[in-house]
């Protein structure tokens, strides 16, 4: 018998080197070691026309893993349910173990896809390009609906898993997207829709997550014994923990007025965490400027993310420039004003100088060292960005009176748009060549 492998969901593949742990044994029984013929289908069973019995085999397997390898019992009844549904539905065991696999490696930052499409479908808003941007903002309520319920589902059935994530330098700080892609789809709601108590309900849930997220993930990398150098530790993902401060700040900002008499509670609260991000800022980008400065790295390791090096800046400018534009009324923002204004500009001249040095590492890693450009999750962190640089320039151009700005938000947001249709076009030919393989 043979099974299929499954390609990784993470930016990052797994340590697979303790091969003798429960979690690696399991995978090996579910996977029973063997490699498949590339090409072929992988089957349980002897004759390809014996399908039917997909649910007797699949039982047999779960039942041999938890009779021997003691399987927590939530994620026993998963795996029975699935063996059940492949059985009624008569799909081929392969596809019900790349679904088992998608879920329990589910990339914690794959919600950069609901960020990504969420601020390109604001900049669209802003440019005019109005069909366009109801199209994305659609795409995007479906887009952060599965995930929330495969993310749900792998919390529930696969809750060592995503724990063991949640502490890995590497993986652990991909959640902070899921704070982002709430706020960044409140503002959709806010902008677009025009459904301001939906965008409260996100910013609320954005604020409990970042405060969670926040103290558990930072925690746990500070306690943990066992650590990685430097090197293999730190990379651009980091500053997603950035992009996730400032997003909170710039919901919470744009939603002020709406607060009434709360509302200097919540242009303090959303002040706060936006200083609180640009310090964090300052903190990780002296060790990733470090990193590459004085470490070897290859042209694998100069991966996407590093390209939020520049969108934690942009973000951090619109939430500058979205407080700026409630000084009017509010005496904490007045005391402030020209300090605001100033960071504002400083953190998109620094958005604007990381943009010619990506472009550069890029063609090396590509031109020069001949990565493939194949389609990865992590090619969501270009997307976001150059859509969070679109929309920021044009704020801080009109904020700040500076119209020789605005071609170039015009130019970008064209950038921008191609880069999505790029990267969704690769992700739903992935999706389709992984339907085809299983």
């Amino acid at each position: 018998m043979a099974s299929f492998t499954q390609p990784t969901w993470s930016y990052e593949t797994h340590d697979r080197s303790l091969s003798n742990s429960p979690s690696a044994t399991r995978d090996r029984l579910w996977n029973h070691d063997d490699r498949p013929v590339a090409g072929h289908h992988a089957a349980l069973v002897v004759d390809r026309n014996d399908e039917h019995v997909v649910g007797r085999q699949l039982s047999r397997r779960l039942a041999c893993c938890r009779s021997k390898h003691h399987l927590p019992g939530v994620e026993s009844w998963f795996d029975a349910i699935l063996g059940s549904v492949g059985s009624l539905m008569e799909i081929n065991p392969s596809k019900v173990s790349a679904w088992r696999n998608a879920i329990s490696t589910l990339n914690p930052a794959y919600f950069a896809l609901v960020m990504a499409t969420g601020i390109v479908s604001v900049a669209c808003h802003l440019m005019d390009l109005r069909l366009i941007s109801q199209a994305l903002f659609y795409v995007n309520i479906g887009a952060f609906l599965v995930l929330v319920i495969l993310s749900t589902v792998r919390m529930v059935a696969f809750p060592r898993e995503l724990f063991t994530d949640l502490m890995d330098h590497k993986r652990g700080v991909g959640f902070f997207t899921t704070v982002a892609a709430c706020c960044v789809l409140g503002v959709q709601f806010l902008s677009i829709a025009k459904l301001p108590d939906v965008s409260i309900v996100l910013w609320g849930v954005g604020v409990a997550l970042w405060f969670v997220l926040t103290y558990i993930i930072f925690t746990s990398f500070a306690v943990k014994q066992t650590k990685p150098s430097l090197a293999e530790g730190i990379h651009g993902g980091w500053l997603v923990s950035v992009v996730a401060a400032q997003a909170v700040s710039l919901l919470g900002g744009m939603l002020a007025e709406r607060f009434g008499a709360y509302r200097e509670i919540a242009i303090f609260f959303s002040l706060t965490m936006w200083l609180g991000g640009g310090m964090l800022y300052i903190w990780i980008i002296s060790l990733i400027f470090y990193r590459y400065s004085f470490f070897p790295m290859s042209a694998t390791e100069m991966s996407p993310p590093y390209w939020i090096n520049m969108g934690a800046m942009a973000i951090s400018t619109l939430a500058g420039v979205s407080l700026i534009s409630l000084t009017e009324d509010s005496p904490i923002l007045i005391q402030v004003l020209p300090f605001a204004k100033g960071f504002s500009l400083m953190f998109w001249a620094t958005a604007t100088w990381w943009i010619p040095m990506l472009v550069t590492l890029g063609v090396w890693r590509h031109g020069y060292m001949r990565v493939a450009l194949t389609y990865d999750p992590q090619y969501w962190s270009i997307v976001f960005p150059l859509g969070m640089y679109t929309v920021c320039t044009y704020r801080l151009a009109n904020e700040l009176d500076l119209p020789f700005l605005l071609p170039i938000s015009h130019l970008f947001i064209y950038i921008a748009l191609v880069a999505w249709t790029l990267t969704f076009t690769a992700m739903m030919r992935s999706f389709w060549r992984m339907r085809r393989l299983t």
